[in-house]
């Protein structure tokens, strides 16, 4: 490696450093960093290395030479995820696909060098959005959507977005090579939130009226390549560095209408009514309602919405929110909000040692799947969905929606050798099944157990040569696969070993692929194309298991995802 590749690293902090003390036979890193399609070297990238265990090891950073170089010594021995920035461009496996990084064990005095660490020039969306005349259209919003799955259930995640400028013109950058759909949002259309409000402007209530049913055409959010209907969509397929126009024309189309009423409200209380696409699709429209308790929502495309009515002027806060399928006009819609409710609960630990409750957060999911709405239409400061565990072992919930709700560690990988092993309501334990909040006050008690599993081994192919960087899945039994807190994900190190820590006890399915997509495993219809190819394994509270893994063969036909 020459000597001018060399770049300064961050100093090791004060824990690294009485670590390196332990370990004077520290470890060394090198490799170079290269694009594609050919292997030239990518210069001023950054080399973060990031210890698995932040007690036991430390962080280092690096940036390439101009041969594409890097080298990070006093390495403290142990197991490691290295990344790779470079602005424009996107780390990617041996497959092309966009890359989380890639896992290394080091061991004492041992120096890793000639790692080779791909990077593909991500791909750009633009164009320009016009009206039916070929005027621009300005403030239009852009969106670069993927289908994925969460719980199993299907999900629009938007990994980029922007407004058109006033030449109606928009550039989404940054996107990694995949395939993809594109949908376009017209600006909000101010004439359609006037109401009759002491706080909105004014028109007579027969003016109002009349122009309601005279407003029969709306623009409306399109997809590529042009339909209204989401489920004619067209994907898009990406390729490293590819600039893809993508003009739209908008035009007024034919919309729909929600008239619908509030009901049960305090007395001296209004409300407001949201409309959202039922999966994070962009907000439509919010109304505020009339004095006798109705509401209208114009504009509106065929589709699968949420609807959320809050109250406003009510002391104690109130909420009605309800799933809507939109194929006509809908009429005569009753929402009726119902109180929110808190939730105040004490964990009780198990087991030899005891949690860092400094960092512990609790998270609450709804049951019903809907959580996307609850994080979009609660987005009031009374309510969050997350809850930080006090130094008492307290914790608590307030203005909590009517609804279902289950109950987890907000992120099992920050606190590994924790897991929930029951929750109690009203004496009966609602772990599996989760709980209901229908206002008043719910005590939980929860019980947390460090008697977590592990599952390590080895993951290899055909020819029982191990495999690096596969990622390695452990499938929770079917009873638990809507709740992601019950799945365990890992990487093979350069030896191809992997290690699950921090796993529940359960029945699972433990899976192996040499390249995946995303979190395409919450997908039932992805794991059924690979029936047979998982290993069935039990753990029980604090086991080990060490087992070997075959990576899983692709399947004769991709997956109907």
């Amino acid at each position: 490696m020459q000597a001018g590749a060399l770049f300064a690293q961050n100093p090791p902090a004060p824990d690294a450093a009485s670590a390196l003390s332990e370990h004077p036979a520290s470890a060394v890193v090198a490799g170079m960093v290269t694009k594609g399609p050919g292997s030239e070297p990518v210069k001023k990238a950054l080399i973060e290395l990031i210890a698995e265990s932040q007690s036991e090891g430390a962080n280092y950073t690096a940036l390439t030479g101009a041969d594409g170089s890097f080298r990070i010594e006093s390495v403290v021995p142990g197991r490691y995820h290295l990344f790779v920035e470079r602005t424009g461009y996107q780390e990617v496996d041996k497959h092309n696909r966009r890359s989380e990084g890639r896992v290394l064990t080091l061991s004492a005095g041992q120096e890793l060098k000639d790692l080779i660490i791909h990077l593909q020039a991500a791909a750009v969306v633009e164009g320009r959005i016009t009206d039916e005349d070929g005027d621009p259209m300005a403030e239009a919003l852009v969106a670069v959507l993927r289908q994925t799955f969460v719980a199993g259930r299907s999900h629009w995640e938007q990994v980029g977005a922007e407004r058109t400028n006033d030449l109606g013109e928009y550039r989404i950058p940054g996107l990694a090579a995949g395939n993809y759909f594109v949908s376009v949002t017209p600006p909000p259309d101010f004439r359609s939130l006037i109401e009759v409000n002491g706080n909105m402007f004014v028109e007579p209530k027969q003016n109002v009226a009349a122009a309601s049913e005279k407003v029969a055409t709306a623009y409306q959010t399109t997809y590529y390549p042009g339909t209204r209907d989401r489920a004619q969509a067209a994907p898009i397929q990406l390729h490293g560095g590819d600039d893809f126009p993508i003009n739209f024309s908008l035009t007024p189309s034919p919309s729909l209408t929600i008239r619908g009423s509030v009901v049960n409200l305090p007395l001296g209380s209004s409300a407001t009514i949201l409309l959202q696409a039922k999966d994070s699709g962009p907000m439509l429209n919010g109304v505020a309602m009339h004095k006798d308790g109705t509401f209208e929502i114009r504009g509106v495309s065929p589709g699968a919405y949420n609807i959320v009515a809050t109250v406003e002027g009510n002391p104690a806060p109130m909420m009605a929110r309800q799933p809507l399928q939109v194929t006509t006009n809908v009429e005569a819609l009753r929402l009726a909000p119902q109180a929110a409710g808190s939730i105040r609960g004490r964990i009780r630990t198990e087991g030899g040692g005891r949690p860092d409750l400094a960092q512990m957060f609790l998270l609450l999911r709804s049951v019903d799947g809907d959580d996307d709405a609850l994080n979009s239409f609660t987005t009031d400061a009374a309510f969050s969905t997350f809850a930080h565990v006090n130094g008492d072992s307290s914790f608590e919930w307030k203005n909590v929606p009517a609804g279902r709700y289950s109950v987890q560690i907000a992120d099992a990988s920050a606190m590994p050798d924790w897991f929930v092993k029951s929750v109690v309501a009203g004496g009966r334990e609602v772990a599996e099944t989760g709980f209901s909040v229908n206002g008043g006050l719910l005590a939980l008690d929860l019980l947390l157990s460090d008697n977590v599993a592990s599952i390590d081994g080895v993951a290899s192919n055909a020819k029982e040569e191990p495999v690096a960087d596969a990622v390695v899945v452990a499938v929770p039994e079917a009873r638990w696969r809507d709740r992601p807190d019950r799945y365990r994900k890992g990487t093979t190190d350069q030896s191809g070993r992997f290690i699950l820590r921090g796993v529940p006890p359960g029945e699972y399915t433990l899976f192996a692929w040499e390249s995946l997509d995303g979190e395409a495993y919450y997908n039932a219809e992805f794991l059924k194309s690979y029936e047979g190819q998982g290993k069935a394994l039990r753990v029980n509270e604090g086991e080990r298991k060490s087992l070997h893994i075959r990576v899983a063969a692709l399947p004769e036909e991709p997956p109907n995802l």
